[in-house]
C-alpha cells in the first residue's frame, strides 16, 4: 500500500512538471508580449492673442536748470496722460515711476562738452488687458512727438505682450496631444503588425508659450508634448 502511494506520488509530481513544461513556452510569450511596447509624443499647439500688455512709456528732459526740468517732467506727464487716457485707457492702468536724474556736471568724465547739464530719464507704464486699446497707441506715437515728446526705444522700454489664460486651455489641449499620440502609436502597431495594447505610462510636458515671431509679438504659440508608451501585442 505504501509502495502504491508512493508510484501515486511521484506519478503526480511527473504530470505536475510535465504541465509546468507545457505551459512555460506559453508563459514565457505572455511575458514577452507585455515587454513589447512603442514610446511615442503628441503634440498640440494653439495660436492665441495676448491677453495683457506691458508697456513702457520712456522719454527724456534735458535742461540745466533743475526748476526748469522739473516743470518740463511735470508738463510732459500730463501730456502722455492725456494721450493714454484719449486712446481709452483707464488710469488705474497707468502707473508712473520716480524720474531717474543725471547730473552730467558731477560726472567728472563729462568734460565740458556737455551740451545739458540735468538728464531726467522718465517710465510711465500702461499695464493693461485691453491689448488692443495699447497697439493702437504705439501705433500713433506721432502725436506725442508732435509735442515735443519723443519716445525711447532701447530694451528697458521694449512692450511685454503676456497670455495668461493658459489654465482654459490645459485640458482642451492634453486631451487633443494624447489623441495625436495614440495615433501616431495606432499607425506604428498596424505596421509592425501588432495590437495597440493598454497605456504602460504616460507623462504631460510642459507647456511653452512664444510670441509667434518677432513681428508679432502680440500674437502667442502655446505648445505642449505628452510622451505615452503603449503595451503591443500580436
Amino acid at each position: 500500500m505504501e509502495n502504491k502511494s508512493k508510484v501515486l506520488f511521484a506519478c503526480a509530481v511527473l504530470a505536475g512538471l510535465v504541465f509546468i513544461g507545457l505551459m512555460l513556452p506559453r508563459t514565457a510569450a505572455v511575458f514577452r508580449s507585455y515587454e513589447r511596447t512603442v514610446s511615442v509624443k503628441g503634440l498640440c499647439e494653439r495660436e492665441v492673442p495676448a491677453d495683457k500688455v506691458i508697456w513702457p512709456v520712456v522719454y527724456k528732459v534735458v535742461g540745466n536748470d533743475l526748476g526748469s526740468v522739473y516743470r518740463a517732467i511735470e508738463n510732459k506727464k500730463e501730456t502722455v496722460f492725456a494721450f493714454l487716457k484719449k486712446g481709452g485707457i483707464d488710469p488705474k492702468d497707468i502707473s508712473v515711476s520716480v524720474p531717474a536724474l543725471s547730473d552730467k556736471e558731477a560726472q567728472e568724465y563729462g568734460g565740458n562738452t556737455r551740451t545739458y547739464r540735468y538728464v531726467a530719464t522718465c517710465t510711465i507704464t500702461v499695464c493693461s488687458a485691453e491689448v488692443d486699446k495699447v497697439l493702437a497707441l504705439m501705433a500713433s506715437q506721432s502725436e506725442l512727438l508732435s509735442k515735443d515728446i519723443i519716445l525711447e526705444s532701447g530694451w528697458d522700454s521694449q512692450p511685454q505682450f503676456l497670455f495668461e489664460g493658459l489654465n482654459n486651455l490645459k485640458p482642451e489641449m492634453i486631451e487633443e496631444a494624447t489623441k495625436n499620440a495614440r495615433q501616431v502609436a495606432e499607425k506604428f502597431a498596424k505596421d509592425s503588425g501588432s495590437r495597440l495594447g493598454k497605456i504602460r505610462t504616460a507623462s504631460q510636458g510642459t507647456f511653452s508659450i512664444e510670441s509667434r515671431d518677432s513681428n508679432t509679438p502680440q500674437t502667442k504659440k502655446v505648445r505642449v508634448v505628452t510622451s505615452v508608451t503603449y503595451y503591443l501585442s500580436r
